[in-house]
């Protein structure tokens, strides 16, 4: 994953590790269960977007960048066909 996109990534996991704290305070305080089941969705959400952009590194430098070099060493490994199998396996069960 390339410097940017691992600090943008970085960033995004700190605020969703504050609403996780936050939801676990929820909780602690006996909040009502739909705002304690927003406050998670809303971290999901979050989870979901940091997945994508990841997955978008993975494509991006691995999987088209694999003839240049520029892919992870453990991408280098592999094929292309290889690297599509798994990346189709990752992507359906974060889809489940």
């Amino acid at each position: 994953m390339q410097a940017e996109a691992a600090q943008n990534v970085a960033r995004r996991l700190s605020r969703i590790e504050g609403q996780v704290r936050g939801v676990k305070r929820l909780i602690e305080e006996g909040a009502y269960c739909c705002d304690i089941l927003n406050q998670l969705n809303a971290a999901r959400a979050a989870l979901d977007q940091a997945s994508a952009i990841i997955a978008a590194e993975h494509i991006r430098h691995c999987i088209v960048g694999h003839d240049c070099g520029e892919g992870h060493a453990v991408a280098q490994q592999m094929t292309k066909e290889e690297l599509l199998d798994e990346l189709q396996d990752v992507l359906s069960r974060l889809v489940r």
